[in-house]
């Protein structure tokens, strides 16, 4: 016990040295694209106004039913970017948070929604041209969880030039035995259906997210989904996946898909033993983010 206790005095002088991030909730962006304004929550290292360098970032696509401010206000991203920075396990980084509504982060197929242009060609140049970020693409990454993971893929697919690595936490890829046509067809009648959630082997955590997901909106993700599945193989950048060996919301073969068609020489999977589908906010919370910072040092070494 006495070794505990002194291991967590330890880490929290070392926070109260090198200070704590600053974190930004519901900042926003007037969309032309998509015309609206799109909400992100932002993490600053604790240097950043004192200093005059530029930091790497990385985008975090949070999952369905799950909102920009869920991976600071649940997830605790900033007090582990905190952590990691103080120890020295990572640089400063900016960790950029975006909303991604029910958009599922891809273009609408009636052009109704074209999220991914407004995350290409507005969000990442107004992070650019707000804060103090290395613009150059070797520091630039993206990660997501399940539906998060899905989109972040179907981003890579065309953008391998702009990101330097992706990372996944159970990604989805396929839904078995519910084609999109099929979706689609039900669409017609129902308009929206429950949302799914709260997957988590920890006591006493919540997932918060939308109650309701439109029944449309996931006939596009499907589809979308299946032309991401068949072009894997153009993804080259370095992976990093998470997979828990228990989850209850996709079954393993999803973990399996995106491994065996991904083309990347640089891959890796990590089994989470300790944490459901929503290992973000799980046991495995720490592990996902000391081997994810460990990842994005490593595509940011010279």
């Amino acid at each position: 016990m006495k070794k505990f206790l002194l291991l967590i005095l330890n880490v929290s002088i070392v926070v109260l040295l090198f200070g704590q991030g600053i974190v930004k909730e519901k900042q926003v962006i007037a969309s032309k694209i998509l015309n609206r304004d799109v909400h992100y929550s932002i993490y600053l290292p604790s240097d950043y106004n004192s200093s005059e360098r530029s930091y790497p970032v990385t985008y975090l696509l949070h999952g369905h039913g799950d909102a920009d401010d869920g991976w600071i206000q649940f997830g605790e991203i900033n007090r582990l970017a905190d952590k990691a920075i103080a120890d020295g396990t990572i640089p400063p980084m900016i960790i950029v948070t975006p909303d991604g509504f029910k958009s599922y982060y891809i273009n609408a197929a009636d052009g109704s929604l074209p999220y991914e242009d407004f995350f290409i060609k507005e969000l990442i140049p107004h992070i650019e041209k707000t804060y103090k970020v290395k613009a150059e693409r070797k520091y630039r990454g993206i990660a997501g969880l399940s539906m998060g993971g899905g989109t972040a893929l179907n981003v890579v697919q065309s953008n391998n030039e702009r990101i330097a690595g992706l990372i996944l936490v159970n990604p989805m890829i396929h839904v078995a035995f519910l084609p999109h046509q099929v979706a689609y067809l039900i669409s017609h009648f129902q308009k929206l259906r429950s949302s799914v959630g709260n997957d988590i082997k920890r006591p006493g955590i919540t997932e918060h997210g939308y109650d309701a997901l439109p029944t449309r909106g996931i006939a596009e993700l499907l589809k979308m989904l299946k032309i991401t599945r068949k072009n894997l193989s153009q993804i080259t950048v370095p992976v990093q996946l998470f997979h828990s060996v228990e989850d209850h919301t996709l079954p393993v073969s999803n973990t399996e898909i995106v491994m065996a068609g991904l083309g990347s020489v640089n891959k890796s999977r990590i089994e989470l033993v300790n944490s459901y589908h929503v290992a973000t906010l799980d046991y495995d919370q720490e592990l996902i983010f000391q081997n994810s910072l460990t990842f994005i040092q490593g595509l940011t070494r010279p």
